[in-house]
């Protein structure tokens, strides 16, 4: 008797964290305090989707405010997505976070979403830019405090994040720079960050261009200092109390003294054209920096080890070379676009296509490889989409949609 209770006890517990899947099959899903499982890991990763700005949908990029939240909402719930990348995206535009109204729609939406799904994992994003913006933001007590600094009213101090050298000071305009991790105040910036986000329901975070943030960082010590401290709050305060991290990793990894600082590397697709057959392009291992078959081994922040770290597989956008379609295999751009404005501009058949192709492939040629699906993403190709690319199917409700939700959905349900 006292056995049988002891078994319904352990079958309930990880009832709790295995997730519906393929007409009832139970996926693990598991996340705690100690970690996650490479299964339950893989898991995530294989039903993850790109959604910019999904928890802050009504403030505007320029001068194109982001629309269809709610065709946006309809399409996560239909196709039924484990992690949203990217969910909470902020490129700049520090003031925002001065706005309360910021933070309670990204709670509310974040709480829509966990009460259709409690393990859907939302990502927030912790970028390789900072604008002078951040002086407009106040530092909190908190922040002083897990720093061991005297409490004072200030604001964050954009030159106090920049490298002392000059290195990548105004990379990407006047004003708009890369932090150095090694300075305190990027530390403080980056634990502001993480630890709002989680407040309002995220539990990854993507760290963005490790190497470029880590200019001045060669052992990493900067940067196990701060994702100790993240994690370190979330084992007290995040939803299952640990969070899932990630960045670009061109050296194959984030790895420190044989453990891996994140939970799993993340890097473009790099997908490589076929010049002989305009427009048209491919994958292929060794292609560039393209990460397959590249993933270093590692002992994982859960503590299991691994030959190659899981690694998810993005549609990068990151603009134009200026030479529109014409082929260059020495560049990172395809046909002269960035991964995502040229997936944009083919034909909808053969968009749902390569997403088919691009799935296989990546099974067939690297198993620790994910694709990330996109569901909504910027793009720079002549559009008349707003300026994004939406997986969403065209309708009345999203008349801007590129249609791929169909073949999403398929995919997924077939693996």
């Amino acid at each position: 008797m006292k056995q049988n209770i002891i078994l319904l006890i352990v079958a309930t517990l990880l009832g709790a964290c295995m997730g519906p899947h393929n007409e009832g099959v139970a996926k693990n899903y598991c996340m705690d305090e100690k970690g996650i499982s490479k299964e339950a890991l893989s898991n995530y990763l294989d039903r993850s989707i790109t959604m910019v700005y999904l928890m802050t949908p009504h403030r505007p990029e320029g001068n194109r405010g982001y629309s269809y939240h709610a065709d946006n909402m309809r399409m996560v719930k239909a196709l039924q997505p484990k992690f949203i990348g990217r969910a909470f995206y902020r490129w700049g535009g520090e003031s925002r976070l001065n706005d309360s109204l910021y933070w309670k729609e990204a709670r509310n939406i974040a709480d829509e979403i966990h009460r259709y799904d409690s393990e859907i994992i939302l990502q927030g994003c912790l970028f390789e830019i900072i604008t002078e913006e951040a002086n407009e933001v106040p530092v909190p007590e908190w922040v002083f405090r897990e720093f061991g600094l005297p409490v004072e009213r200030r604001t964050f101090s954009y030159e106090k994040m920049l490298n002392a050298e000059g290195r990548l000071v105004n990379h990407w305009r006047r004003g708009s720079s890369v932090p150095d991790i090694s300075r305190q105040e990027t530390q403080m910036w980056f634990y502001y960050l993480a630890r709002s986000y989680m407040d309002v329901g995220c539990e990854a975070f993507h760290l963005g261009q490790i190497e470029l943030i880590g200019m001045n960082d060669p052992r990493r010590d900067a940067w196990a200092d701060i994702i100790g401290r993240i994690r370190s709050y979330a084992r007290q305060h995040a939803r299952r109390h640990w969070v899932l991290l990630d960045a670009h990793t061109p050296k194959g990894g984030m790895v420190k003294e044989g453990i891996s600082l994140i939970d799993f590397n993340s890097f473009p697709l790099r997908i490589k054209e076929r010049p002989a057959k305009p427009y048209q392009a491919e994958l292929a291992v060794g292609h560039l920096d393209a990460l397959y078959q590249k993933s270093r081994g590692c002992s994982s922040p859960s503590g299991w080890r691994c030959e190659h770290l899981p690694y998810l597989v993005e549609f990068d956008n990151f603009g134009q070379n200026g030479h529109p379609n014409v082929a260059d295999l020495d560049s990172h751009f395809v046909w002269g676009w960035d991964e995502i404005s040229w997936l944009a501009q083919q034909p909808e058949d053969q968009r749902n296509a390569w997403l088919e192709y691009a799935w296989r492939w990546i099974k067939q040629h690297d198993p620790d490889g994910h694709l990330e699906m996109p569901g909504c993403r910027m793009i720079t190709c002549p559009n008349q989409t707003e300026g994004y690319y939406r997986a969403n199917t065209r309708s009345e409700t999203c008349p801007t949609g590129y249609s791929q939700e169909e073949t999403i959905k398929k995919i997924w349900t077939d693996n």
